[in-house]
């Protein structure tokens, strides 16, 4: 049996944002994909086992451990590995960098849903959280809005000074909440636990895009937050009963699931409706966008090889 091993540089330099929201579009053209998630847990570590299969694409296996306290040991925080496999005989067709395909899959889903929630005339984008996927974000969403403003904040000062080093053109903003009233799209991607953007500070047209939470325990946007917005998902099937930041404030009946207008299999019903309205989308990334994004990456591969 042969199978192609892809490594982060050399499949990335063959990647494109706006082709991979292609990618997304064929995908989602496909009958549903099959989802299954095991998530276990010990303190704040995190063992996530995400498996797809779509027919006509293929079958992906991707397992990623999430250790917050790794940095502290000079371990990356986040590790795995992705499998992807035949769809017509089922054997291992790529063995795919877990590093590469979780950067293009979680910016890309964000990107993939802002294209149709947010305005098209977006001129300033707030970016919160420092780290990887900040600046993942700040390449992706970059594609789509090449003339827009970006501005960082981060809980430590320090960390959004270096990503404007590493960003040229970036602000780093101080007051949060001036940041979000003054931005037309806001992407977050931070670990916190407890709600910390709050929905009074959002204005008329705003997109808002949440990425961290990934556990039932994680919040970013406080109850507020959703009771204001017209709410989207990737995939009601990874995020509703999985992700606190819909879990909690449904168990609490703060919204009801009926209030998540669509999934990505919603098409005709995943849009903005009018320049007033403010979108929020939970990026939940389940396990058939990382099998859309194994594909692409492995197509782009082909092509260029």
């Amino acid at each position: 049996m042969t199978f192609t091993i892809i490594p982060f540089a050399e499949g990335e330099a063959n990647l494109d944002w706006l082709d991979l929201c292609e990618a997304f579009d064929r995908g989602h053209a496909q009958p549903k994909a099959e989802i299954a998630d095991t998530f276990l847990y010990r303190g704040k570590d995190t063992l996530l086992n995400r498996s797809a299969w779509i027919d006509g694409i293929g079958l992906a296996v991707k397992c990623a451990t999430v250790f917050p306290g790794n940095p502290g040991k000079g371990q990356p925080m986040i590790n795995g590995a992705v499998n992807l496999f035949d769809d017509e005989v089922g054997t291992l067709a790529a063995i795919i960098d877990f590093h590469l395909v979780t950067k293009w899959k979680t910016a890309g889903d964000s990107l993939y849903a802002a294209r149709r929630l947010a305005r098209k005339d977006s001129q300033n984008i707030l970016i919160i959280g420092a780290g990887t996927v900040g600046r993942n974000l700040w390449q992706a969403y970059r594609s789509a809005w090449p003339d827009a403003r970006f501005t960082v904040w981060n809980r430590t000062r320090a960390n959004a000074d270096a990503m404007q080093d590493d960003c040229p053109g970036i602000a780093v903003a101080d007051d949060l909440e001036a940041a979000v009233r003054g931005a037309d799209i806001v992407t977050s991607a931070t670990m916190s636990t407890e709600p910390f953007i709050k929905g009074e500070w959002f204005q008329p047209g705003q997109h808002i895009d949440l990425i961290g939470a990934y556990r039932p325990d994680m919040r970013e946007a406080d109850d507020a937050a959703l009771k204001r917005t017209r709410i989207f998902v990737d995939s009601r099937d990874t995020t509703i009963n999985h992700i606190g930041e819909l879990k909690i404030p449904i168990s609490k009946e703060v919204i009801q699931p009926d209030a998540i207008v669509a999934d990505y299999y919603d098409s005709a019903d995943f849009k903005r409706i009018s320049d007033d309205e403010i979108t929020l989308f939970k990026n939940g990334g389940g396990a058939h966008l990382d099998l859309m994004t194994s594909r692409y990456i492995l197509d782009a591969w082909q092509a260029a090889n």
